[in-house]
């Protein structure tokens, strides 16, 4: 089986055509920041941009190869994002066999404490909210 060869594409169409898919991935997260906004959406903008051209793409409005240079580009330079915990886990190996899990516990415990913390802040002021509401209700009865 031969492989045919690829039609290339120009060099100046490819230098534009991946800034031009970046922007209109930020237009749909614009867009879906406008619908979260406006339709009071449980969901993310992010979440609601992705099901956005998702569903344009499954829909065919929007054609699979417009998107696929830039999405390439984001998710190899997502890479960089990762290279310092990387970094730190390649020169901090023998640390970590050692002292491992100390400090897995240490992640664990505080990530517990703050999830916790949270929870019992949105509770207290859930709990005023409702407090308050009962209040103006009783005060406008009167």
């Amino acid at each position: 089986m031969a492989l045919v060869p690829r039609p290339s594409i120009s060099g100046g169409w490819q230098r534009v055509q991946i800034p031009l898919q970046v922007a209109l991935y930020v237009a749909f997260f614009l867009l879906a920041e406008q619908l979260v906004d406006r339709l009071h959406l449980p969901l993310p903008a992010n979440i609601v941009g992705m099901l956005l051209l998702l569903a344009l793409i499954m829909l065919r409005v929007l054609p699979l190869n417009w998107v696929k240079a830039g999405s390439r580009w984001l998710l190899a330079e997502m890479l960089l994002f990762f290279i310092p915990a990387v970094v730190a886990v390649v020169n901090y190996s023998q640390l970590l066999r050692v002292e491992g899990w100390r400090i897995m516990l240490v992640i664990g415990i505080s990530t517990l404490l703050v999830l916790s913390a949270t929870a019992l802040v949105v509770d207290r002021v859930y709990r005023f909210e409702i407090w308050f509401a009962q209040r103006r209700r009783e005060k406008g009865d009167e």
